[in-house]
């Protein structure tokens, strides 16, 4: 199979894009208007009340952000009217049938013109609510998918879905695809309808009992716990991505499909320069609190690797698979990772935040620098509740006492603090099967697509997604902490 030429492919096509606000999202978006102007249109799919506001959203959380510099570059003065021509921002919602979409018109005309659906839609938040993560995540995914199947002449949905759908196997993990019902442990199968049903009869009866919506938020976050953990997945999001693959290889029929799984998404490589970044994701949270000089201890198990991936190499791949399919390619299941080619441990990553916020300490609002220490590595889990209870448990307790002998002086305090130590464990939990992760993810498909790539595609350079040219030390010191530093620690 020849690729030929990916810009090529690229040349009048009309893609849709869900979750357009996203970050992987718009690096796609962003790539695609940089290398391939005579792309025909893109249909950017976001959460807006009517059209106005989805142009608002279009303008301030897409276009506007810096990762679209090279194109206001390149564009000049000419850039709105690029992007008004190219670029149609359509109010929706995947978690409603039709994708939410209100405008008949505007529907009937996306059913007409598209080529190519990307679904970057998704909640992340490891313990979102039961009811919002299944809305977004599992039937969300269905809505894409029956949505696809009513454009005349779509060539292929991609789905981006998370390669921690896996839960917590250990060993190598392939590339295979969740079968319905097919649950990790137990010998009970998964029923989506049934969990549907559950989070309804769930709702309504915290709402019957006249609960506080903060309460309601909790007991649904609790809720999407259980029920992930009684299947076998350690949080509620890669438990509600596995039920939507389960949709979607189930139900797409003839629709020619592709699932992506990247592995923890980083800031761009090279591509549109290196560095950029949005929120704060998975490992950066360490990053980030250790540059500010609140984290003192790291958890790592002895044989755990840390999978991560730039997210310009992710949409290099989307891109490349997305010819690969529409010429045939039967593979349609991809890991985007560096664990089995070039993995890089939470020892590296130690000795590079020590040595670069050494270097370049964080300065606070205050203007004052902060140092930091090296310092502890957890190996257990007991021994990071041994720590907590050491550095901060049994002084609070004492703050408890001291607080009630003096007849709540130091309330305001004990509540901050406590609140704190509450949350630091919470994390800890749902970050514990990733802290000590033993899986490696196989790529042979993204192996075998890189190689096709490389023997048959024109420009095997522009689309670059192979982790072995990555040198961690220099992405690390010189490439995505400075980009934390810049766009997340401001």
């Amino acid at each position: 199979m020849e690729l030929g030429s990916i810009l090529q492919f690229l040349d009048n096509k009309t893609i849709l894009v869900t979750g357009a606000t996203g970050y992987l999202a718009k690096i796609f978006v962003e790539k695609i208007l940089r290398v391939q102007p005579n792309v025909k249109k893109f249909y950017l799919l976001l959460r807006a009340a009517d059209a106005k506001s989805g142009t608002e959203r279009l303008r301030d959380e897409v276009i506007g952000k810096d990762l679209f510099r090279v194109l206001r570059e390149k564009h000049g003065a000419g850039l709105h009217s690029f992007i008004s021509e190219k670029v149609t921002p359509v109010p929706g919602d995947i978690s409603h049938e039709d994708l939410g979409v209100k405008d008949s018109s505007l529907k009937d005309e996306i059913w007409r013109e598209i080529d190519v659906m990307l679904n970057f839609a998704a909640t992340t938040n490891f313990d979102e609510r039961y009811d919002v993560a299944l809305g977004i995540n599992t039937l969300g995914a269905l809505h894409v998918l029956n949505f696809a199947k009513k454009c005349v002449k779509i060539k292929m949905l991609v789905h981006v879905s998370t390669a921690y759908v896996c839960g917590e196997d250990a060993g190598l993990i392939l590339e295979q695809p969740y079968h319905m019902g097919m649950a990790k442990k137990g010998d009970e199968k998964i029923d989506i309808n049934f969990e549907k049903r559950m989070v309804q009869e769930k709702l309504n009866e915290l709402k019957l009992e006249d609960v506080p919506e903060k309460e309601i938020t909790s007991a649904m976050k609790d809720f999407g716990i259980e029920r992930a953990r009684l299947f076998g997945w350690p949080n509620t999001y890669v438990f509600t991505k596995a039920m939507g693959e389960m949709l979607l290889v189930n139900f797409k029929d003839s629709l020619p499909l592709v699932i992506i799984r990247p592995t923890m998404v980083a800031s761009t490589y090279k591509d549109p320069f290196p560095g950029w970044i949005e929120g704060v994701r998975t490992i950066d949270s360490v990053i980030v609190g250790y540059g500010k000089g609140r984290v003192t201890c790291f958890i790592s198990g002895p044989r755990s690797t840390l999978d991560v991936i730039p997210a310009d190499m992710v949409v290099n791949a989307i891109i490349v698979a997305m010819v690969a399919r529409a010429k045939q390619h039967s593979e349609i299941i991809y890991h985007l990772g560096s664990s089995f080619r070039n993995p890089v441990t939470v020892s590296n990553l130690h000795d590079f935040i020590f040595r670069y916020f050494s270097e370049h300490p964080w300065i606070n609002k205050e203007g004052g620098s902060v140092k930091v220490g090296k310092g502890i590595v957890l190996t257990s889990m007991p021994k990071f509740y041994t720590y907590m209870a050491i550095r901060f448990l049994l002084p609070l307790k004492a703050l408890q006492l001291f607080n009630t002998l003096l007849f709540k002086k130091y309330q305001d305090l004990y509540t901050v603090l406590d609140r704190r130590v509450k949350l630091v464990m919470r994390l800890a939990d749902l970050y514990k099967p990733y802290v000590f992760f033993e899986g490696i993810f196989d790529d042979l498909n993204s192996e075998r697509l890189r190689i096709i790539s490389k023997e048959t595609c024109y420009e095997t350079d522009i689309f670059d997604f192979d982790p072995m040219n990555i040198d961690w030390e220099d992405y690390m010191m010189n490439v995505h902490i400075p980009g934390l530093v810049k766009y997340v620690m401001k």
